[in-house]
């Protein structure tokens, strides 16, 4: 980030964990792998040394680990899915309160954005962050991030399918898919970063 000649600029995309949850438990076969990675990912960084005393929330479907079994085969990608939301939003936390703290030279060349916000306003969002880039906004780009946000169609059963529709309602999509204990899971485990992102 300090070498002159790159002129690096760092984009952060963050969604409400809540609709993170939804859509990875929509495609859990496709993630399986990706989220046993992340992890593993949370024991290759965690400190080695005396145990910490860090309160662990890790998301699981009701009455999955009663009397400390293992996760039965049914509820494994769940298991493993919810694990991994938990160390995606603690590796959020860690870098937003990073940006918080950051020295000036590095706010200047650091930025976040919510989907949430790039859905709701995608020209003006788009503004924001080709001028955070020192880039002019071409018209054609400006009416391609449009369409793709504000197609005909939504498709709720392929949330990785990338098409142009209607972004809007997937914002949502978790308030009438996920329970309320998934919620309040999601909550438990995501919140400090949420309160950050203003979730």
């Amino acid at each position: 980030l300090r070498e002159p000649g790159l002129n690096l600029r760092v984009v952060q995309l963050f969604r409400d964990p809540r609709a993170v949850h939804n859509s990875r438990l929509k495609a859990r076969q496709a993630l399986l792998r990706e989220s046993v990675q992340v992890l593993r990912s949370r024991h290759r960084a965690e400190p080695r040394g005396p145990a910490r005393h860090q309160q662990q929330h890790l998301l699981l479907p009701p009455g999955l680990l009663g009397g400390g079994r293992a996760p039965q085969p049914q509820h494994r990608a769940e298991f493993f899915l919810g694990g991994a939301l938990e160390v995606i939003c603690q590796a959020w936390l860690r870098d937003l309160l990073l940006a918080r703290r950051a020295p000036g030279w590095l706010r200047r060349r650091y930025t976040q954005l919510r989907y949430e916000d790039l859905v709701r306003e995608p020209r003006a969002e788009l503004r924001r962050l080709l001028r955070f880039a020192g880039l002019t906004v071409p018209p054609a780009l400006e009416g391609f991030v449009l369409n793709m946000t504000r197609g005909a169609a939504y498709s709720s059963d392929r949330p990785f399918l990338i098409s142009a529709r209607d972004a809007r309602e997937a914002v949502h999509a978790w308030r009438e898919r996920l329970s309320r204990q998934q919620v309040r899971q999601v909550e438990a485990a995501c919140g400090e970063a949420m309160s950050i992102l203003a979730y």
